[in-house]
């Protein structure tokens, strides 16, 4: 009697466990948290937590790397938010990844803002992806011990942890001497992020975007402006291309992206699709990254419409 309960049992979860839409729904109730320090560098041990669906048996799993925001001065990896995120991704079958960078910019007079010279702001963004680009690679080395399809890589990011994964996302494929040939990113998640060129968005290396950002942001532009607003005299002025723009140029290619335009809100959208927008997030690594959706898609949520600085106003019509 008890080996048939036990059984029954057994195939109750069973069943439960298929009746759940992996990767839409939840398939575990709690997760696994693993910490690794993937690379050393500037006398620092750069280290990443590793989310993973409890007692889940699936040895190929798409990845989402989620970079924390804090203009390349603060912000840490395992904060509550970013731990409650990567939680909830990872319950849905994923492994979720949050990574340590280098905070390049922690400690200087001038921060990231208008007296940053730029070419300080350029290596900052360099180092920041050749992290990621290291942080993927260990990932890549490990994917038997960790489960995960090295093809099925998204990127994810808040303010500068957006910035760097565009910038990261956007790159040529890189070769991991794996059977199947080189690996792109699978996809890119922003949060109010932009990058200084678009034109080195190619064809080739163009992958889903979903591009979450305000209109009016007060610090990362929109449209295509100079970060922070700065005036064109001061050391710091670099001109960025946001959400708008990036989208603009993916679709001059004919490439899938989900622009999700916030009418008059601020750079304090950074972090709140990790939350307000979770649904949109797993429907669009479900859609556009695991079953390849060529839509194109924007998204305008209304609201208030007057900024304080110069901005190109898409939300009128």
């Amino acid at each position: 009697m008890k080996k048939l309960m036990q059984s029954f049992i057994l195939l109750f979860i069973t069943f439960t466990t298929f009746a759940q839409q992996r990767y839409l729904e939840e398939i575990a109730d709690s997760v696994q948290t693993d910490t690794f320090t993937y690379i050393q560098k500037d006398g620092q041990n750069l280290k990443l937590d590793v989310y993973t669906p409890a007692f889940d048996n699936h040895y190929s799993r798409p990845v989402l790397l989620y970079i924390h925001g804090g203009g390349f001065s603060g912000g840490t990896r395992n904060g509550a938010s970013t731990i409650e995120f990567c939680e909830k991704i990872a319950r849905r079958g994923y492994v979720a990844v949050s990574i340590s960078y280098r905070l390049t910019r922690q400690g200087t007079p001038t921060g990231f803002g208008c007296d940053c010279p730029t070419e300080e702001k350029m290596a900052t963004f360099r180092a920041a992806v050749e992290d990621i680009q290291d942080a993927t690679y260990f990932l890549i080395e490990n994917r038997e011990q960790l489960g995960i399809d090295p093809y099925q890589i998204i990127l994810s990011g808040s303010s500068a942890g957006a910035e760097s994964a565009l910038m990261t996302a956007y790159q040529p494929p890189y070769c991991y001497d794996l059977d199947k040939g080189p690996v792109n990113y699978a996809g890119v998640i922003s949060m109010a992020g932009a990058i200084p060129d678009t034109t080195k968005i190619y064809a080739e290396s163009a992958v889903p975007s979903l591009l979450f950002h305000g209109t009016c942001d007060n610090l990362v532009p929109y449209g295509t402006a100079p970060h922070h607003y700065c005036n064109e005299d001061k050391p710091g002025y670099l001109i960025l291309h946001g959400a708008k723009t990036v989208a603009n140029r993916l679709h001059q290619l004919d490439k899938p992206y989900w622009l999700y335009t916030l009418c008059g809100e601020n750079h304090r959208i950074a972090g709140s699709p990790m939350t307000e927008q979770f649904d949109e997030i797993i429907s669009f690594c479900y859609d556009f990254v695991l079953h390849q959706s060529k839509n194109q898609i924007h998204t305008v949520i209304p609201g208030k419409h007057a900024c304080q600085y110069p901005e190109l106003d898409y939300c009128q019509n």
